[in-house]
């Protein structure tokens, strides 16, 4: 009697990066794993969450820097709409800065993508298996930040922004202007200037001006493109 066939036990993974190579990448790396599948790839926010609704894939890894998005915004709409589908930042902005936001808004690990292909592979892992990865040197720092709410040691200036403010202070970065930034997060020109003022009142700014200059510079340490 032949043997019944054995069950497909390959893991649905969803890529939400707002650059082709970086997705082509990853996809390459995790095709090579027999127990993992790529079921697709997005690069803003709403083609994500559609990819979501239809494919229901059990793991997606998200940028924090979306096309005209945050990855902390899809990260908080997935914990709401689909708490039962995993979620990892995949990023290559500092984990000092965004390992506990993503925690918070749901993700269950944050790897940089310097950390290489053996370590994104051993990531995606441990979150399948129900774990919360972080780096080893991160571990200690997010407990005590989870814990007291406070960063250990000199905090850096764009951690005392909340995750709304730090995604505006990124698009000023990248030039946008204050309607544009209206549309994209979906609030009113007012509700902008209001955050602009509460920004400049954290980071010792004066001017819009000011702004746009420290979010630049931000964004070019970080490694992203203004």
């Amino acid at each position: 009697m032949a043997n019944a066939a054995a069950p497909n036990t390959k893991h649905r993974l969803l890529i939400v990066d707002d650059h082709p190579l970086v997705r082509s990448g990853i996809r390459a790396i995790l095709q090579l794993e027999p127990d993992l599948e790529v079921c697709g790839e997005a690069e803003t926010l709403e083609q994500a969450l559609e990819m979501v609704e239809r494919d229901r894939p059990q793991l997606v890894l998200i940028d924090i820097t979306l096309k005209n998005s945050s990855g902390l915004t899809l990260l908080k709409e997935l914990q709401t709409r689909y708490p039962d589908i995993l979620t990892l930042a995949v990023s290559m902005h500092d984990e000092y800065t965004y390992a506990v936001r993503c925690l918070k808004a749901g993700a269950k690990g944050y790897i940089m993508k310097q950390a290489g292909t053996e370590r994104i592979r051993d990531a995606i892992r441990c979150v399948l298996e129900g774990g919360i990865y972080l780096s080893e040197k991160m571990t200690q720092s997010a407990v005590e930040q989870l814990g007291t709410g406070r960063a250990p040691g000199v905090a850096s200036p764009v951690e005392v922004l909340s995750n709304r403010e730090l995604e505006l202070f990124q698009l000023t970065g990248q030039g946008k202007e204050i309607a544009e930034i209206a549309e994209m997060m979906q609030i009113s020109p007012r509700t902008v200037e209001v955050h602009r003022s509460h920004i400049k009142k954290k980071l010792g700014l004066r001017t819009s001006t000011d702004i746009f200059q420290a979010a630049y510079e931000w964004l070019r340490q970080s490694g992203i493109q203004p």
